[in-house]
């Protein structure tokens, strides 16, 4: 029982709590971005997921910047770099979610919110390994 105590105290950090709580924030966003369009407005599906997409990259930048990693860019220059590693990460896990969710909805004909809720938590896994280690990695 003291290693499961010693691995979630590992584990669960403040870092990991708050990117958690951001992670189901930005999930919201995007599936809440999906459903209006696809539901209410009649986009198709896979142009809907992906402005789902880029409208939640824009709220986790946001909320990951300070909140949840603590940026130390400082200057003009160090924070556009890093605004840009955050688009370049998130626009390589943008593909695996456009991927995972044609595959799954297309392919495997697998319904439309249970393919875009699986596709989502492993995207959240990603990017948080993204962000923390490329896009907002810590100065040595």
């Amino acid at each position: 029982m003291e290693k499961v105590k010693e691995i979630i105290k590992k584990v669960c950090t403040r870092e990991v709590i708050f990117y958690a709580i951001f992670g189901v924030l930005t999930t919201l966003v995007n599936v809440g971005t999906f459903s209006l369009l696809n539901l209410v407005f009649h986009v198709e599906e896979n142009l809907s997921n992906n402005i789902g997409i880029v409208v939640a990259v824009l709220f986790a930048y946001a909320t990951n910047r300070k909140i949840v990693f603590h940026s130390e860019a400082a200057t003009r220059k160090e924070k556009w770099i890093e605004f840009g590693k955050f688009i370049l990460g998130r626009a390589f896990t943008m593909v695996v979610e456009s991927a995972g969710f044609f595959l799954l909805f297309n392919i495997c004909h697998i319904q439309k919110m249970i393919s875009k809720c699986v596709i989502t938590v492993l995207v959240i896994i990603l990017n948080f390994f993204v962000s923390k280690f490329f896009a907002f990695r810590k100065k040595k």
